[in-house]
């Protein structure tokens, strides 16, 4: 895949997955997620195993994105500003410093100044 470097966050991985939004509708670029987005897909506690099979095969097809001392910085100071969950401030911040657009349906995240985000139509059917 080529272009721009787009990050995925947690619930539209879940979204993708679940067929509520189709790849097509992605941007087109090259696909990262934030090391908490693995985290928090792969601790999901009422996980089944379907579900865990197709995160992981989705997981081998992105980069992850590990954090570091740029990401740290401004997802404490994203946290403060915005009153943010720590994931969703690490999310955010990972995208800022990468200067990848969020692929995001967090209402709170699309608040954020000098956050790019991306919007996409949900589809009312679930498949995972």
């Amino acid at each position: 895949m080529s272009g721009r470097d787009v990050l995925l966050d947690t619930n539209a991985v879940l979204y993708l997955l679940g067929g509520r939004i189709q790849f097509e509708t992605l941007p087109a670029g090259v696909f990262h997620i934030s090391c908490i987005t693995e985290m928090e897909l792969l601790s999901y506690p009422k996980l089944k195993k379907t579900g865990e099979q197709a995160i992981l095969r989705f997981l081998k097809e992105v980069d992850i994105i590990d954090l570091n001392s740029e990401v740290r910085s401004l997802a404490v100071t994203l946290r403060r500003r915005y009153s943010l969950r720590l994931p969703d401030a690490i999310i955010a911040a990972t995208s800022i410093v990468r200067t990848a657009p969020l692929v995001t349906f967090d209402k709170t995240l699309m608040k954020i100044e000098g956050l790019q985000v991306v919007r996409l139509p949900l589809s009312t059917r679930r498949l995972i």
